[in-house]
C-alpha cells in the first residue's frame, strides 16, 4: 500500500476544478483498510458530496450496502483476507446496485481484466491526486445520469405517446377543478401517498404531473407506470428490476422502475388492475420503503413519493375480494376525485381552444374557427369519453377540415335544453364514428377516446 503522503491534493495548488453538476448530490462509499487513504478520500470528497461513508474492510462495507444506497463505491483491491475484485464479484451476485471504482498500486493487465469482469467501471492507479479521483467519480455520475435520462425518456415515449397529455397544468376554472388544485397544493409538500380517482379521460395523469411539479421533488424523476399495460408475468421485473440470471432470458442486470423513480415520484396508473400477488408486494414497499429485485438477496432502500390513479371503484373491489383492503387503506390517505367533463361544461371551450392551438401546430394544418354554433354544440355534448374524447374530436376535425355536423348547432337551437336532445347528439356522434370504422367497436372506442365497454353498453341501449 502507498503512503498517504503520496496522494497530493490538487486543490492546494490552485483553484478547484469543475467536476460536473451531480457531485454535490452523490452518495459515496469508501472501502479501504488503510486509515491514511480513507482520510485522504474523505477529505477530498466530503466537502463536495452529499454523503461520504467509509469502511475499513469488506465486512463493514457489506453492512453499509445492506442498509443504504450508494451511487459510487471506491474500492481498494489489495486488502487483508479478500481482494476488492473478489468482494465485488460476490456482491454482484447477491445484489450490488452502484458503480464501482477500483484503486490499486498494481497495474497489471490481469487485474484490470478481472476488475472489468467483476463490474468495475473505472480503474485508478496509485499514487493519484485528488482531481484524478474526483474526475473518476464525476465520470461515473455522468454516465449514471445519462443512462437514467435515456431510460426515462424512452419509458415516457412508450407509456404516453400523446404529448398533450404530458402537460403539468390542469385546464379549466370550474369550482370542481379549483377544489382539485387546492387539494393538490396542500398535499404537494408532504410525502403522503395520493389516490386520484375518476372516469377514464378526466385527466388523472395530468393531476399527478401537477402534483409532482409543485412538490419539492419537481427536479427529480416523474415515472408513470400503466399497470394495465404490463403483462402480469412481467410486472414484478418491470417494477423491482432483476439480477443477471434471475430467470430464463435475464442475460443482464436491469434496474426496475422503483429505482429509476428514487427521490422522485412514481405514478401507478390503473392500479386497480394489479394482480393480487403484486398488490401484496406493493404494500410491503409502501410500508418498508425497500425493494428486493428478482434474484437479489439484498433489499434496497428507496425514497419515492407514491401517486396512484384508478377509474375502478376500489372500495367495491375490496368487497368483492379483487383488491386488498390493507393496500387500499394504505393508498387512500388523500383522495383527489377528478370531475367528469359533463360536470364542468364551462371548461369545454377553453380545453377545445388549447387542443386546437397545440394540435394544429403539431399537425401542420390551419386551426378551425370555434364559432358560436360550434361552441354551443361542444358545450352541450355529454362527453362520455371526457377530456380525451374532446382532444380526439379536435384532432379528427383538424384532419378532415371541419367539425362533425352534429356539433354545428345554431346558437338559438338549444340541444341541451332537455335530456333527449343531448342524448340524441351523443348517439349520432358515436354511431357516425362507428360507421366510419366499418362497425369495428374497438377502433371506434379508440378514436372516440372512450372504453370498449362504453361502446358496447351504448349499442345495447340503442339495439345496434
Amino acid at each position: 500500500m502507498q503512503a498517504h503522503a503520496e496522494f497530493k491534493d490538487k486543490d492546494a495548488e490552485g483553484d478547484a476544478p469543475e467536476f460536473g453538476p451531480w457531485l454535490s448530490q452523490a452518495s459515496i462509499l469508501i472501502v479501504d483498510d488503510e486509515p491514511g487513504m480513507r482520510n485522504f478520500l474523505v477529505k477530498t470528497l466530503s466537502p463536495r458530496c452529499r454523503r461520504v461513508v467509509e469502511a475499513c474492510n469488506v465486512e463493514e462495507a457489506s453492512r453499509h450496502l445492506d442498509s443504504n444506497q450508494f451511487d459510487v463505491v471506491i474500492l481498494d483491491n489489495i486488502m487483508p483476507g479478500k481482494s476488492g475484485v473478489e468482494w465485488l464479484n460476490e456482491q454482484r451476485n447477491i445484489g450490488f446496485f452502484a458503480d464501482a471504482i477500483l484503486i490499486t498500486a498494481f497495474a497489471d493487465l490481469e487485474t484490470a481484466i478481472q476488475a472489468l469482469r467483476a463490474g468495475a467501471v473505472d480503474f485508478v492507479l496509485k499514487p493519484f491526486r485528488s482531481n484524478q479521483i474526483l474526475n473518476a467519480v464525476a465520470r461515473c455520475l455522468d454516465r449514471l445520469h445519462l443512462q437514467k435520462e435515456n431510460f426515462l425518456l424512452r419509458h415516457e415515449l412508450l407509456s404516453e405517446t400523446n404529448e398533450t397529455l404530458k402537460r403539468s397544468r390542469i385546464i379549466g376554472q370550474s369550482p370542481a377543478l379549483q377544489q382539485v388544485r387546492e387539494t393538490l397544493a396542500r398535499v404537494a409538500p408532504m410525502p403522503t401517498s395520493v389516490l386520484i380517482t375518476g372516469e377514464s379521460g378526466t385527466g388523472k395523469g395530468v393531476a399527478a404531473r401537477m402534483l409532482h411539479s409543485v412538490s419539492d421533488r419537481a427536479e427529480k424523476p416523474f415515472v408513470p407506470v400503466n399497470c394495465a399495460a404490463i403483462p402480469s408475468e412481467m410486472i414484478e421485473s418491470e417494477l423491482f428490476g432483476h439480477l443477471k440470471g434471475a430467470f430464463t432470458g435475464a442475460d443482464t442486470r436491469r434496474d426496475g422502475l422503483f429505482l429509476y423513480a428514487n427521490e422522485g415520484t412514481l405514478f401507478l396508473d390503473e392500479v386497480g388492475e394489479l394482480p393480487l400477488p403484486m398488490q401484496s408486494k406493493l404494500l410491503r414497499v409502501i410500508e418498508d420503503k425497500k425493494i428486493r429485485p428478482l434474484g437479489s438477496e439484498r433489499e434496497i432502500p428507496i425514497n419515492v413519493r407514491f401517486v396512484f390513479a384508478t377509474n375502478v371503484d376500489l372500495a367495491k373491489a375490496v368487497e368483492e375480494g379483487k383488491f386488498r383492503a390493507d393496500l387500499f387503506y394504505r393508498m387512500n390517505v388523500v383522495n383527489v376525485d377528478m370531475p367528469p367533463l359533463r360536470e364542468r361544461k364551462g371548461d369545454v371551450v377553453e380545453l377545445a381552444e388549447m387542443f386546437m392551438h397545440k394540435l394544429s401546430r403539431d399537425l401542420g394544418v390551419p386551426a378551425l374557427s370555434l364559432e358560436a354554433p360550434i361552441r354551443h354544440g361542444l358545450t352541450n355534448y355529454d362527453w362520455p369519453g371526457n377530456v380525451r374524447e374532446l382532444r380526439n374530436l379536435i384532432e379528427r376535425s383538424l384532419i378532415l377540415g371541419e367539425f362533425p355536423s352534429e356539433f354545428d348547432n345554431e346558437e338559438g337551437e338549444d340541444t341541451g335544453a332537455n335530456e333527449n336532445s343531448l342524448k340524441s347528439v351523443e348517439r349520432r356522434h358515436i354511431l357516425s364514428v362507428l360507421e366510419a370504422c366499418g362497425g369495428n367497436r374497438a377502433e371506434a372506442a379508440r378514436r372516440l377516446g372512450i372504453s370498449r365497454k362504453t361502446i358496447d353498453r351504448k349499442c345495447e341501449q340503442w339495439n345496434v
